[in-house]
């Protein structure tokens, strides 16, 4: 994640120019009782009359009781329905009590290798670190996969195109986590399939990376050394194995696995997310999103069922257009499409995944026709690439 924020908002137009309703005025005062007259001695009794319900109780009482009984049914059913609420098209990520940005480098870490699977991956860094990423200063471990300095030359990469390759950045250790355990499953495969190991692969696979290969191997099995570790992941693993499901489909729409579907067809990247040099400004920062070359006028869809929130003509972004998809985990999912030729989707419709939305342009600070496509998770961009395809 960065620190560069989404401003929809101050681009937006606020077209809602109604004034708050005036409270009614009373005309007539408030008429009050008067005071009862002492009574005189020597006469008789005066019976009381019976008086008739006030002001406070004809004009106030029937508006408390109206407040508690809304009161009494917000709280027996958990509150006023959300205009967002939860999308069922991200079961997977609700299901598990993770960072919501993780689900796609889980994923597409995982997709390096038919052996592993998102709930491994999950399970071993919450062992690892229960997804902490504080520093072990004993160990010399770092992030969330617990990586030290000597491991992280080894398997370390700028996996999401920040600038930067860190055992500390989550979308970094995952993917470095994925790579590992794939080269340790391509060889105790390989050691299983010459007879001189036995038993689960992904078993073996851990105790690999708990004890070494060396230690299988001469064990011949998983050693004994690497059992309590096998024993903690399998207990973290239920917890996580959502992750492994695909999408139910309805919303999402792109391939197994992937969160979005894609925005234009085909995903041919001619600029990556991350730290660039920009065309005509020459100014190096961070490329916000990817740029998929595409035909002028071709068709741009929706990437996910959403609503419109801002749908007009900027001066770097060309026509723009920003879907707003609900949120997961608590966090709010938007998508970006920019430069398009023209606007086929207005400000408050909603649209489901592959609804058509515009056209492939070059409009605004653009060198020729493609798609600017971006995502952002809670009013920060992140790569686009793992939450359309997994393994792309």
């Amino acid at each position: 994640m960065n620190d560069e924020r989404l401003t929809v908002a101050e681009a937006a137009e606020d077209t809602d120019d109604r004034q708050p309703e005036q409270p009614e005025r009373q005309d007539q005062p408030e008429q009050h009782d008067q005071p009862e007259q002492p009574e005189q001695p020597g006469q008789p009794e005066r019976k009381r009359k019976r008086r008739g319900p006030g002001p406070f109780t004809l004009l106030l009482l029937p508006g408390l009781v109206t407040i508690t009984g809304v009161a009494t049914f917000l709280a027996l059913t958990g509150g006023m329905p959300s205009p967002w609420p939860e999308d069922s098209d991200t079961d997977q990520a609700a299901a598990v009590d993770i960072d919501p940005s993780y689900v796609p480098w889980l994923r597409k870490a995982a997709s390096a290798c038919t052996l592993l699977e998102p709930s491994v991956l999950a399970a071993q860094i919450d062992q690892l670190s229960g997804w902490s990423d504080d520093t072990d200063a004993l160990s010399g471990q770092k992030g969330i996969a617990a990586f030290t300095d000597t491991e992280w030359r080894t398997w370390g990469k700028d996996d999401d195109g920040n600038g930067q390759s860190s055992p500390r950045d989550p979308a970094d250790a995952i993917m470095a986590l994925g790579r590992r355990d794939c080269s340790l499953a391509e060889k105790v495969t390989e050691l299983r399939t010459e007879g001189r190991v036995n038993g689960d692969l992904v078993d073996l696979m851990l105790a690999a990376y708990s004890s070494g290969t060396d230690a299988v191997t001469k064990a011949g099995r998983v050693p004994p050394t690497a059992e309590t570790y096998l024993a903690e992941v399998a207990a973290l693993r239920p917890r996580y194995e959502a992750l492994d499901r695909a999408d139910s489909g309805g919303g999402a729409g792109g391939p197994s696995g992937a969160l979005l579907a894609a925005p234009v067809s085909p995903l041919t990247i001619t600029s990556p997310y991350g730290s660039r040099e920009h065309p005509l400004t020459g100014v190096t920062k961070l490329h916000t999103g990817v740029d998929f070359a595409a035909p002028q006028g071709a068709q741009v869809v929706a990437a996910r069922q959403g609503r419109v929130v801002f749908a007009a003509l900027t001066t770097a972004y060309g026509n723009r257009m920003v879907i707003d998809h609900g949120t997961i985990e608590g966090k709010r999912l938007e998508t970006t499409y920019s430069h398009l030729s023209s606007l086929e989707a207005a400000v408050g419709q909603a649209v489901e995944a592959g609804t058509p939305i515009g056209r492939v342009g070059s409009t605004g600070l653009s060198t020729g026709p493609h798609l600017h496509f971006e995502v952002v998770l809670d009013g920060y961009y992140t790569d686009p690439r793992p939450w359309l395809v997994a393994g792309d």
